[in-house]
């Protein structure tokens, strides 16, 4: 039998947290884990946050979004702890994350290189343009 999963839809996170699952999940490679300021910031501005934890409170798993709730929805983390990844976390973390930000918006992510296997698994199709422009250091 497998432990309980709580799901939350705008969970209050602090910053050490939230780095504490991107490390765990191994996302912290490609995000500002260094940068607290940053991480505050980037929670601060999600319109759609949700979080799985253990029935003990510890944070396994992190959705954050943003949208408008009508047309788009920029998925721009999922995380879920490493030892707990093949258990569907991921995927119910998605699942509630658009049924948030509407169903009816499309929802948009860019993948880690080691997720891309993942995302068609769970019904979603790949898009060949996307266009980045890097992000620069705040001026000083």
């Amino acid at each position: 039998m497998s432990a309980e999963i709580v799901y939350a839809l705008h969970d209050q996170l602090v910053p050490a947290e939230f780095i504490d699952v991107l490390v765990r999940s191994g996302l912290a490679a490609r995000r500002p884990v260094d940068d607290p300021a940053t991480i505050a910031g980037m929670l601060d501005g999600a319109n759609v946050l949700v979080t799985a934890r253990t029935a003990a409170g510890l944070l396994i798993g992190v959705s954050r979004a943003i949208t408008d709730f009508s047309y788009c929805t920029y998925l721009s983390d999922l995380a879920v702890d490493s030892e707990f990844q093949r258990r569907g976390i991921g995927r119910e973390l998605i699942r509630r994350t658009h049924e948030a930000a509407g169903v009816s918006t499309t929802l948009i992510l860019l993948s880690a290189p080691q997720a891309q296997a993942y995302y068609p698994h769970i019904g979603m199709r790949r898009h060949d343009s996307c266009w980045l422009r890097d992000r620069r250091p705040p001026a000083s």
